[in-house]
């Protein structure tokens, strides 16, 4: 039998079924959506996948009942976990007025959820890491026992926000943990011809905090630095960048075309990797996963895409003067 890597982290079988499943559902839901778009039903598509090991192996390290999580657009993986359901996302995708994050207002990838402190990002990218520093600030000002976590795409390691923020979080030593998603492509622009340096974690000496570049495509590796970083936040010994190294598996949106900018044997191998099938090899190899299992898990998952987007479906849009709710002071 293979090395059992979960249970020197410290995770139960249990758990890492849960990841996985995480994991799985995060594509399928993302799958149903690229399918919803196609056929004319939403409007705009930003996909997860390739990253969700990335994504549910830091968000599984945190703690759900207390940290703050300020994901970027592609983080779906990271509000399943925290607590957002698949309905929720759908309702978003269609742009329904019960969706949580922005009642129907927000372009789909905005996550927001008061009550699961995930903190709603805006389009300009970036603008969620200052965001993160302040509310670390705020848990070092208060003396409060949280942590915040916020994620980008290598192309925003490049914006001055990034930049800004990991310097004063480095300077007043805040319970922050930066982590990056590299997934290769800044829309269509490379990493070649956007870093100068090897690694983005190489930035990390600059602000005086520890830099690591993990295998993004591994939930157990990154599970393992995002729990040290978080340990190393609540002790009090300042902020973290990470570098999880991945891949995008599909174009930058429903609005871009791949073909343009990087090969079919390019994508071929990328998918080769592809973390959900290589987690469920490990968890078959360590004999946590079955086949009988395996087929348990994926008809859960579907019954519940397929439940979120009958309901997304046909749930009412908001009203036009909605639009207006929550910009104006009402009297």
């Amino acid at each position: 039998m293979a090395e059992n890597r979960h249970k020197a982290l410290g995770l139960s079988d249990e758990t890492v079924l849960q990841m996985y499943e995480t994991m799985l559902l995060a594509r399928k839901i993302d799958e149903r959506m690229w399918l919803l778009n196609r056929a004319g039903k939403i409007p705009f598509v930003i996909s997860c996948q390739g990253q969700e090991a990335a994504q549910v192996g830091a968000a599984f390290a945190l703690d759900r009942t207390k940290d703050y999580v300020l994901p970027y657009y592609r983080d779906m993986g990271v509000v399943l976990t925290f607590g957002m359901t698949p309905k929720e996302l759908m309702l978003s995708a269609f742009a329904k007025a019960e969706d949580p994050n922005s009642g129907g207002r927000q372009m789909p990838g905005h996550f927001g959820k008061k009550k699961n402190r995930i903190v709603t990002g805006s389009s300009p990218v970036t603008t969620q890491v200052p965001h993160a520093v302040g509310i670390a600030l705020a848990a070092k000002m208060e003396k409060k026992d949280f942590i915040a976590f916020v994620t980008f795409g290598e192309g925003s390691s490049n914006q001055g926000d990034f930049h800004e923020g990991a310097n004063f979080a480095g300077v007043h030593k805040l319970p922050v943990i930066f982590m990056c998603e590299n997934n290769k492509y800044a829309i269509s622009v490379p990493i070649s011809k956007q870093l100068a340096c090897e690694k983005v974690s190489d930035r990390a000496i600059g602000y005086g905090m520890p830099g690591y570049t993990v295998d993004g495509n591994d939930p157990l590796e990154v599970y393992k630095v995002v729990k040290e970083a978080a340990d190393r936040a609540r002790r009090g010994e300042g902020p973290t960048l990470i570098e999880t190294v991945t891949y995008r598996l599909t174009s930058h949106s429903s609005d871009d075309d791949q073909r343009a900018y990087r090969s079919e044997e390019e994508l071929a191998e990328a998918r080769a990797k592809d973390p959900i099938i290589s987690f469920a090899k490990y968890l078959k190899e360590v004999g946590v996963l079955t086949d009988e299992l395996e087929k348990e898990i994926h008809d859960r998952v579907m019954k519940q895409v397929d439940e979120a987007t009958d309901y997304a479906e046909r749930a009412p849009y908001a009203e036009p003067e909605d639009a207006l709710k929550y910009v104006y002071a009402e009297k």
